[in-house]
């Protein structure tokens, strides 16, 4: 049985360095997270005939669980579903999850190439560029199968990044209900501005609050619900208090957590704030920052997962953050240094 469950859209990162004149001719940002356009298509093979381009699995909520399950150390202690195509591409997605031990439960497009990020490199910061493919095709009917329903009502922690709410809100729909008829622990992230900006999205994510235990995120991200929601502040530690006290369904008092960079991690829980320290390297040994967030969530859900207490989720989080981001995209050593 998986103590932990995502389900989100499952990407191939396409990853290089580039010039900064690259990112221009494409209208990106460093440190944005978009969907690609029209106009963004011809940047994938572009980065694809790079000598330096490398091929890495990724999307958020994978991330989030492959680091989890790295974490843990117990094969099938996570699971995972989202949609791939029937192509190389998400060959190399099911290969990287069993190496993992993560049981990917994916549903294949075999008409839709699988979903592929390209990810432009320059210094330590990164800008994504999505095209979603098979992973926008993702069905509520497969999670709805008896075998996949059986996992999600078994898990004791579901997890999904606010990517998914592009994809599948019938999915989320059916997650966080059933989580909160098990008393399982729902968690969701913020995950990027475009996702409150959008009204459908924004729409979702409030539909989904009542339900959700964990809402992760980080500042850039909190400002930008606030500036949606008119609160007109951009003070982190007040909107994280007003984010947790909103109404919830359950009896569990809904825990905000949000990450600064290399500042403490503000966690509110029912209005009371507390600041956890992150483990500060030198600047020089950082290679991908982009891998912080999704890492330091899947130490995070690795140590709520036995129940450990709060101080030591931020922990693992930290520690999971702090491996990561010292290598190109979400990926670490054999077995982690790190015992719960």
């Amino acid at each position: 049985m998986a103590s932990i469950l995502g389900m989100g859209n499952p990407l191939l990162d396409i990853s290089s360095e580039v010039e900064m004149s690259t990112v221009e001719k494409y209208d990106l940002k460093m440190g944005d997270a978009i969907l690609a356009e029209e106009k963004h298509q011809p940047l994938f093979a572009e980065l694809v005939a790079l000598p330096t381009v490398k091929f890495i699995a990724g999307g958020a909520t994978q991330n989030s669980i492959r680091v989890a399950q790295w974490m843990l150390q117990t094969p099938g202690a996570t699971a995972y579903m989202g949609c791939i195509g029937d192509d190389e591409n998400g060959a190399r997605l099911r290969e990287s999850c069993a190496k993992d031990g993560v049981n990917a439960c994916y549903m294949v497009d075999k008409s839709t190439p699988t979903g592929c990020c390209a990810t432009l490199v320059h210094g330590v910061e990164r800008s994504l560029c999505t095209n979603l493919n098979a992973a926008n095709n993702y069905k509520a009917a497969h999670v709805q199968e008896p075998a996949h329903w059986k996992i999600l009502s078994e898990a004791k922690i579901v997890y999904s990044a606010g990517f998914f709410i592009t994809v599948s809100p019938e999915s989320i729909k059916l997650a966080r209900e059933e989580m909160a008829r098990t008393d399982g622990i729902y968690c969701m992230n913020l995950s990027a501005p475009f996702i409150m900006q959008v009204p459908p999205f924004k729409a979702c994510l409030v539909e989904s609050m009542p339900y959700v235990d964990f809402l992760f995120g980080n500042e850039t991200e909190a400002a930008t619900w606030a500036e949606t929601e008119g609160w007109e502040t951009k003070d982190i530690e007040f909107i994280a208090t007003r984010l947790s006290l909103m109404p919830s369904v359950k009896k569990r008092k809904r825990t905000v957590v949000i990450t600064q960079g290399c500042e403490p991690t503000i966690v509110c829980i029912n209005g009371k704030i507390s600041l956890y320290p992150i483990i500060e390297l030198p600047k020089d040994w950082l290679v991908d920052t982009n891998g912080a967030g999704d890492s330091y969530v899947g130490g995070f859900l690795a140590a709520l997962s036995k129940g450990l207490p709060m101080a030591d989720c931020c922990k693992a989080g930290a520690y999971a953050a702090s491996i990561v981001v010292r290598e190109s995209g979400c990926t670490y050593p054999a077995k982690p240094d790190y015992t719960f």
